[in-house]
């Protein structure tokens, strides 16, 4: 099958998605530019500013399009066969994946640029509020264990030579280095505007090629930073310790900035790949179960394996937490919280055919962000050259990992922010015992768990994630049915997710409990899968109570 042929048919079914279905919630949801936003309810020039929407568009797809909608369908791929992951990608993210989206960035508005846990406080009681926090939280938990092992995965992986170009070089040694580096640049950048206030035009012109640079660096210095993955795996998580609670200024704004620049970059270079490479397929459309070695059933795993690329809770907590606070007009909600979940799965699409154009013997032992780091490299040499593989190679690598840092920033930090609230903690020491209370999990996990432990925390990461969104679409739901509006387009959505997530939080904690020797991993991968699903279900309870306290609507409201 002709892969560009295939990619212009999934990127038909978005635009269609966006102006026929997106067109139809936004009825539903009754967006109103008459109505004040919290960015101009609230405007305090710090949090709450009003944003043009295409700029926001940019910094919301940022920060939802992160390193989960590439793991994801590269794992599924292998699994399951490049046509399940196609279908669930294109038909889960129109119709359920940016519904959540969209809906949850309307919800925040309509309650004064609330979180979700608030509103869910507030529509559902306070019990439930602190129910739903404990349980993103443990979401949260799980995204720092699965991003920080998968990336620890690929930063120890082995000298080995590039045929094709003529070297020997370390492309774990290699990214690992241009991370480190990329790092350090974004603290240099941040103390050079705090310090010297330059123009942003100059700051881009200095340090935005200064990234890129830091990519053929790496390429030349891939034999300083060599260590295992376990050692790999708890630096990350020192990483994470300190970005939860160094000034926002000195780090995170700055890395957000550059790293920005590269995942635009990646997702070009992807582009080009994808529609003018000219690959063909390699990997079987629907992959035949190995009798010797069974892997994941289909159902439910196909889901929850790729998780973010058609869906994810996690951005209820963007668009709730900060997106909210900056939506200019109710009207720009659509192209933001809609229009962005659509351009992820076109990210997702990507990181499948990076998989789906190499045999299974050209994949053998190798690790999602190495798979992804030579897909674009090879897409890169497209424009480039094959003689500049290694730094292709090392550039496409640096990119997954800049969105795994993306991603493990915000997730400390707002993991931080709720052990806070859940435990009344204040100031400083506060901020410091709630990060260390988040970390420490997740340090367990990754020094006790073995080399490749991600593949058991991945489908637990995208179960957790995916409950996460259909238990905002339950509040969501409550909050519609009080305001005298239809529900049937999120009611439908979260009662698939619902059910697919339960259905696979009760097969991993099946397999884990019995695969546990003791106090181990996978038993406490088990009891996670238990407390996760008795938290599901008393907020269940409590939206059904509410929902069937609520008269129906004579007509719902358009």
């Amino acid at each position: 099958m002709s892969l560009t042929l295939l990619a212009l048919a999934f990127t038909a079914l978005l635009v269609a998605g966006y102006r026929l279905y997106g067109r139809f919630v936004a009825a539903r949801l009754g967006l109103d530019d008459a109505r004040v936003t919290p960015a101009h309810a609230k405007q305090d020039g710090v949090d709450f500013v009003p944003t043009k929407p295409f700029y926001l568009f940019a910094q919301h797809f940022s920060a939802i399009a992160a390193a989960g909608p590439i793991a994801g369908p590269i794992l599924a791929c292998q699994n399951f066969g490049w046509a399940p992951c196609l279908i669930w990608i294109g038909l889960g993210v129109v119709f359920i994946g940016a519904v959540h989206d969209f809906s949850s960035l309307v919800a925040s508005l309509r309650h004064g640029g609330c979180s979700i846990a608030e509103i869910a406080r507030e529509r559902l009681g306070t019990p439930a509020g602190r129910a739903t926090m404990a349980f993103i939280w443990i979401a949260l938990v799980y995204v720092i264990v699965a991003f920080a092992d998968i990336t620890a995965a690929s930063f120890a992986r082995g000298t080995e030579e590039l045929e094709a170009a003529g070297v020997r070089f370390n492309p774990g040694g290699a990214v690992a280095a241009a991370s480190v580096m990329y790092l350090a640049l974004s603290v240099v950048m941040g103390l050079v505007q705090r310090w010297f206030a330059p123009p942003l035009w100059l700051v881009t012109l200095l340090f935005v090629p200064a990234t890129f640079a830091v990519a053929w660096l790496g390429t030349h210095t891939s034999e300083w930073l060599v260590f295992d993955a376990r050692t790999w795996g708890l630096l990350i998580l020192a990483y994470c310790a300190l970005a939860s609670v160094v000034p926002v200024w000195a780090l995170l704004q700055p890395r957000g900035y550059l790293g920005g620049f590269v995942l635009y970059s990646a997702l070009a270079v992807g582009a080009i790949g994808v529609l003018f490479g000219g690959y063909e397929l390699q990997q079987p459309a629907f992959a035949e179960p190995d009798p010797a070695k069974p892997g994941p059933a289909l159902m439910p795993f196909l889901f929850v394996t790729i998780a973010c690329g058609a869906c994810s809770g996690f951005h209820g907590l963007v668009c709730s937490g900060t997106t909210s606070k900056q939506v200019d007009r109710e009207s720009h909600s659509k192209l933001v919280g809609y229009g962005a979940m659509l351009a992820e799965a076109f990210v997702a699409l990507i990181a499948l055919v990076t998989v789906a154009i190499c045999t299974s013997e050209q994949l053998r032992g190798l690790k999602p962000g190495t798979i992804y780091g030579n897909g674009i490299g090879e897409f890169l040499t497209l424009v480039i050259g094959r003689e500049n593989l290694a730094f292709a190679i090392t550039f496409g690598a640096m990119a997954f990992s800049t969105f795994v840092f993306d991603t493990l920033d915000v997730a400390t930090r707002l993991g931080r922010y709720l052990v806070q609230e859940l435990l009344g903690w204040r100031g400083w020491g506060g901020a410091v015992a709630g990060t260390l209370a988040t970390i420490a999990p997740a340090a367990l996990f990754l020094g006790f768990g073995a080399e490749g432990a991600y593949l058991r925390f991945w489908t637990l990461f995208g179960a957790s994630n995916q409950l996460l969104a259909a238990l905002t679409l339950l509040s969501i739901a409550v909050w519609l049915r009080k305001e005298g509006r239809g529900v049937a387009f999120v009611v439908a959505p979260l009662v698939f997710v619902l059910a697919i997530t339960l259905w696979a939080l009760v097969a991993i904690a099946r397999k884990s409990f019995a695969d546990a020797q003791g106090f181990d991993v996978a038993f406490a991968n088990g009891l996670t899968s238990v407390v996760l699903m008795a938290l599901a279900a008393f907020l269940v309870a409590r939206a059904v109570h509410e929902f069937r306290s609520t008269p129906r609507p004579a007509q719902a409201q358009r």
